[in-house]
Formats: structure tokens, C-alpha cells, sequence
């Protein structure tokens, strides 16, 4: 029988530090990763199907299949549901069925950790999420990895979700030592934080340049098509751009693209992906005061990196 490696077998053996300087190495080989296949599945639906394949030759072959369903929120259930099949890539053969939505949360969060290795000042302390869906913890405690976050301010459109991913905080692992705050007044917020993550599907700029204090490191993950957006136009064209992938970011990150479109940036605003990065072809922030903006879209070579550690734990009996 196939085995399935599930959602909580996954948060175990996929610590962040181990996750974190996987992705690092990972990025630094030769991983084929097609452009993911989006479908929507009518007209009438707001439901989209992923269909994101990946693989390493002589080594693992993987498929990871989801929906996002952006209305389930008005029934309680997950926006977001994933399955990810490893195989063996020389012979096909199916080695497991995993989790996709514990792997999708914790690899996103531990590639925008390992971005902010590079694009965050060293001395950021104070971490804002906006935005309390699901993948928003797991943000946040992967950022601390990485950086010596003192507090952690959670700003929603909700004032009870906003509760509720405070309360989630804690009981996902963030230390006891770090403080939380609940932001009820999102300008305000944007203009005390070191790190910004946004992990929202909102269609219209939450975030705005003329907030945004100079130093300030912003991760955009939450908009994965083309009519999404988290960032003004003014704060696109002022930061420094990097993206976890070209490929993916330029094809599908709206606020790349329609920036784009209106030709208020160039291709050549995007100065690195998350290769280029950890291979040190690019040194990333080069100082104190510049505004860095990594935005991702995801790419499977995080998902295979995820599932390789996942499958060697469990072989190990772990």
C-alpha cells in the first residue's frame, strides 16, 4: 500500500531550520520545474485547480494537485486543499502520497525565511502579518528562524480572526518570548515594521509606499494570479524587486504584472530570484535604508525539497 505521510507526521520531521537550509541548497542544482498548469473551472466558479509537476533526474519525480476554493471560508472549511505523489524519477514507481496544504504552508514560509536571510535588515525585530488565513503562522515563526523577531503584530480585516490567529500563534510553536500585538489600524502598523508579510488574496493594494518606513523588507505571498494585489504602484516602482522564481512571478504575480502593463516598471526592476540569491550572484539588500519586496508565487522546487525530507524521515522510521 502507498504510504501517506499526513499533516501532522509532516510538521514533525520538516523543522524549519532543516527545511530552511534544504531550500538553500536546493535552489543551487538543476531542478525541472514547468511553469504550473491554472485552470479555472468555469465561469461561474471562483474555484482554481494547480497542477504543478517537478522533478530531479536519477532522483525523485513529484505532482502536487490543488484547489483553491476562495468562498469555502463561507461554509468553515480550508480555502486552500493539496495532495502532493512522490515518485522515483527513473522509474515511475510511486514512493508516497502526502499532505499537500502542511507541505504548501511550511515550505512557503521557509522560502520567504530564506529570502529575509538575504533581503531583511539583520536587526529586524518586529514582524507584521497581514492577513489571517491559514498560512499566516506558519509566517511567522519561519521569519524568526531567521531573524531575532522580538514582536509580532496580526492585522485582519476581521477583528475575531485577528484573535484567532493570535491565539494560533501559540499553540503553532511561536516562543514565549516574543510578543504579541493585535493591529486594528493597518497604516500605522505598516509604518512600525521591520518585515512586513502579506499572505492575503486581495485584488486591491493593502499595502502603500507612502507607509512604509525606509529599511523595511516587504514578503508578498498571498497574490498567485494576475488580478491580485497586495502593493501600490508607487511602492512597486520605489522597492528593490527579487522573486522566487522569474518565471513563475512574471507570469502569474499581479503586482508585477500590471505594473508591467502600465510600463511604470521594466522587466530589469526585478533584480534576482532566490537562485541567484543563495548562490550569491546577487549580494541582495545592500543597505540599511532601501526597501526590499520579495514576492512569490511558489515554485514545486520548494514542494520536491519538502517531500525529499519528508520521505527520508519516514523510511528512517521517524
Amino acid at each position: 500500500m502507498l504510504p501517506f505521510i499526513n499533516s501532522t507526521q509532516l510538521s514533525l520531521c520538516l523543522p524549519y531550520p532543516t527545511l530552511i537550509a534544504a531550500l538553500r541548497e536546493m535552489f543551487m542544482q538543476e531542478i525541472h520545474a514547468p511553469l504550473r498548469h491554472t485552470h479555472r473551472l468555469s465561469k461561474e466558479s471562483s474555484t482554481t485547480l494547480l497542477i504543478m509537476p517537478v522533478w530531479q533526474e536519477a532522483r525523485e519525480l513529484g505532482l502536487k494537485v490543488v484547489t483553491v476554493a476562495p468562498n469555502n471560508h463561507l461554509t468553515g472549511l480550508p480555502t486552500v486543499h493539496a495532495l502532493f505523489i512522490l515518485m522515483d524519477a527513473a522509474t515511475g514507481v510511486p514512493l508516497a502520497l502526502m499532505d499537500g496544504e502542511q507541505l504548501t504552508l511550511r515550505r512557503t514560509a521557509a522560502a520567504s525565511a530564506l529570502a529575509s536571510e538575504y533581503l531583511s535588515r539583520q536587526n529586524s525585530r518586529h514582524l507584521l502579518l497581514v492577513g489571517t488565513g491559514r498560512l499566516a503562522p506558519y509566517m511567522a515563526i519561519a521569519h524568526c528562524v531567521t531573524r531575532p523577531i522580538a514582536q509580532v503584530t496580526v492585522w485582519g480585516r476581521n477583528p475575531h480572526s485577528i484573535a484567532c490567529t493570535t491565539n494560533t500563534l501559540r499553540a503553532e510553536g511561536l516562543p514565549e518570548h516574543i510578543s504579541i500585538h493585535q493591529a486594528m489600524d493597518l497604516s500605522a502598523a505598516v509604518k512600525e515594521a521591520d518585515i512586513i508579510c502579506s499572505a492575503t488574496t486581495s485584488k486591491e493594494p493593502l499595502i502603500y509606499h507612502d507607509w512604509v518606513t525606509p529599511g523595511t523588507h516587504i514578503d508578498l505571498v498571498g497574490g498567485f494570479k494576475p488580478d491580485m494585489r497586495e502593493a501600490d504602484d508607487t511602492l512597486i516602482r520605489h522597492a528593490h524587486i527579487f522573486v522566487d522564481t522569474y518565471e513563475g512571478a512574471l507570469a502569474e504575480a499581479g503586482d508585477l504584472i500590471q505594473p508591467l502593463q502600465k510600463g511604470l516598471i521594466t522587466r530589469d526592476a526585478v533584480r534576482a530570484e532566490l537562485a541567484d540569491l543563495v548562490s550569491h550572484r546577487h549580494a541582495g539588500r545592500m543597505d540599511d535604508d532601501e526597501i526590499t519586496v520579495f514576492k512569490s508565487v511558489g515554485t514545486a522546487i520548494e514542494d520536491l525539497c519538502a517531500a525529499r525530507i519528508a520521505w527520508h524521515a519516514h523510511q528512517a522510521g521517524h
